[in-house]
This record gives C-alpha cells, structure tokens and sequence, in this order.
C-alpha cells in the first residue's frame, strides 16, 4: 500500500505490472558510468564546491539537469576508507546518477561536506551535534543554487529546465532552497530550480517555516512510514498545510519503508516494502521529471 496526499489505495498485482510497465519506457544505465570531478563556488561567496558529474552517453544539445544533493553521511560510500573520489560514490547516488543520465539528463552530484572537513559525512542520531557550516536549511541550498549557476553558464544545458533532487539531509535542503521569499533565488521557476524531488527529508527545517511553506516551483516529497531517522508525519502536515496554502507540493508515504527505501543495497531490498517503495518512487520520479523538464 502507499498513500499520497490526495488519495489512498492499494498496490494490487495489476497496478504492480502498471508501475513496471511505466518504469521500462525510461532508459536504464547499461553499465556504470564514471562520473567526471567537476569543481564550482557555492552561492555562499567562499566555499570552492566538488561535485560528480554523469553524463548521457550520447550527449545532445541544450540538455536538461538534475542537480542531486546527498543526505547526512555524505556522497561516499561507508567503506571509501579515507579515499574520497569518483571510484567510491556510494551505490544509491551512483545509481540516481546513472539512471538520470540514461534517461538524457545530465545529473550533478555535488558534494557539501568534503570541502568543509566532513568527507565521511555523519552518524545516525548526530543531528543536534553537527556544525553550522553545513546547515541544511541555511548553507546547504546556496551549494544547490551554486551548482544551477554552473550549469546555466553551459552552452550544452538547457538552463530553463534544471531540476533538484535531494534525500534525508539533502531532501531537508532541497525544500527549504525551494521555498518562495526563503532568499535563496528568486520565486520563480523560470530562475530558479523548473522542479524538485525530495525522498525522506525531515521537515522541522529548523523552524524556519512555521508560518506557512510555499514552494515557488512543484516539488514531490516521498516517505516511508516505518522511517527510524525522522517523521514523516511532520512532512504530512508540512505538505498539507502548503497544498491548502496553493502550493504545488504533494506527498507520497509508503507503509513499512524504512529510511533509505531507495538504496539498492541487499541491507534495504531484502525489505519488500522497500523494494515495493523503490520502484514506485523511481517511476514516479521519473515521470515527474520528464513531465516537468522534457517538454
């Protein structure tokens, strides 16, 4: 079963084969890709950003973008061992990154904590303890905004139809670079991000929007029910709250997905809410993108 926030139904076996169908029409990466190391500034005016680039195999002109911000335990792997480079991106954004690319986008990684000290990211729990310098409400969407700058200076991009994607930490940074009036970009879409995916962001965001959440441009927000590292109830209430408000937001909860559903690691897929999770949510995302930046 999964809910969104308009409507509540269960995945029965011919909605199942529906959701596979829909997900086969994308391009699937055919083998892994090396990503390129790319250097650019942050919309902080001081931090030199690194970041990952994928690339689709047959580059086109004018493509569009996905930018893609990583959660609380960084870009890399558990097991880079003090190597912090392309070889060892952690398998859920290698994957993203791939699939983006296959699908003819051209997806940026960037990394926000290795250019400030923190390269292995932080644990489960640390949340109260971690430096301002990597805030996610405050600086970690000027790294999003300093990567959509970068990319509208390529002749190859299409810099109307860029797109931010963003998980836990990195969904919580993603909601708050789209809020209208937040400071970070102008409220429009046309300037700012065309749309933006969050996968179980935790949505106190700092408090920072306790009078109301507008996004200036459509996002969707994913979750799971059995989520141990934050609520999605709060994401609820958030998503509810700013749809009543007419913002173009919309959540989807999977009952008994944990965080991370999406990680392709047999840790997460051995639950089979996470892998029922997994292929809704990539269809979704999927969809949602080509709606929003393909046509």
């Amino acid at each position: 079963m999964l809910r969104s926030q308009t409507k509540s139904r269960t995945i029965a076996n011919g909605a199942q084969i529906g959701l596979a169908v829909m997900l086969a029409t994308f391009a699937q990466p055919a083998a892994a890709q090396q990503p390129e190391r790319v250097a650019f500034p942050s919309a902080d005016g001081h931090t030199s950003l690194v970041a990952y680039q994928f690339v689709p195999a047959a580059p086109a002109p004018r493509m569009p973008a996905v930018v893609m911000m990583h959660g609380r335990g960084g870009v890399y792997s558990s097991a880079a061992k003090g190597r912090y480079e392309a070889a060892t991106i952690s398998q859920r954004h290698r994957m993203w990154g791939g699939l983006w690319a296959a699908n003819g986008y051209v997806a940026v990684l960037v990394d926000s904590f290795g250019p400030r000290g923190y390269p292995s990211g932080f644990p489960r729990f640390s949340y109260d303890s971690r430096p301002a310098e990597v805030n996610e409400v405050s600086v970690r969407p000027l790294d999003a905004y300093g990567a959509l700058a970068w990319l509208r200076t390529r002749k190859d991009i299409a810099a109307d139809r860029i797109g931010l994607h963003g998980w836990s930490n990195g969904g919580s940074a993603t909601l708050a670079a789209m809020a209208a009036g937040a400071g970070f970009a102008p409220p429009s879409s046309l300037k700012g991000f065309s749309a933006a995916l969050a996968f179980y962001p935790a949505c106190r965001l700092r408090d920072r929007f306790e009078d109301g959440y507008q996004p200036y441009a459509p996002v969707r927000v994913f979750h799971g029910t059995a989520d141990e590292e934050v609520s999605y109830r709060r994401c609820s209430t958030l998503v509810e709250r700013s749809r009543k408000q007419g913002g173009d937001i919309a959540i989807t909860t999977y009952p008994g997905a944990t965080h991370g559903f999406d990680d392709p690691g047999r840790a997460r897929q051995k639950n089979p809410a996470n892998r029922q999770a997994k292929e809704d949510a990539t269809a979704r995302a999927l969809s949602f993108f080509a709606e929003r930046l393909t046509r």
